[in-house]
């Protein structure tokens, strides 16, 4: 099965409060799941680690075999990571992309991934 996942994570402050944003969509452009969640105080780019990391997981447990990544940051799969932090995530996320048959990470203008966009400012919104 091929499923596509919108991600997207915030902070406020940077690091601040921080939450993330998730839509997994079959082929034919179905919505399956929304899933917004804060995750306590964090910069962005852990954030948008951490989003990816739980659309991959998710994307999983719904039987994905190949998936497409669509994200508006282009820390996660572009530049070298140096942080140490970033370093553990972003192994985490080779681990996830690994277990699937293919994939693809695709990087989108933030008006392009306005759903993920949402349910962070949602998640955040809701204290």
């Amino acid at each position: 099965m091929k499923y596509t996942i919108n991600t997207d994570g915030g902070a406020r402050g940077n690091p601040g409060p921080a939450a993330i944003g998730i839509t997994l969509r079959s082929e034919s452009g179905e919505i399956i799941l929304k899933h917004k969640e804060k995750i306590g105080d964090a910069t962005n780019n852990v954030a948008e680690y951490k989003a990816l990391i739980k659309g991959l997981e998710l994307a999983l447990q719904n039987g994905a075999e190949d998936i497409v990544c669509v994200l508006d940051s282009e820390l996660v799969g572009l530049y070298r990571v140096k942080e140490d932090t970033l370093k553990i995530l972003h192994a985490e996320v080779k681990t996830l992309l690994s277990k699937f048959k293919n994939f693809l990470v695709k990087h989108v203008k933030r008006k392009d991934n306005s759903d993920a966009d949402k349910l962070v400012n949602e998640a955040l919104d809701n204290e």
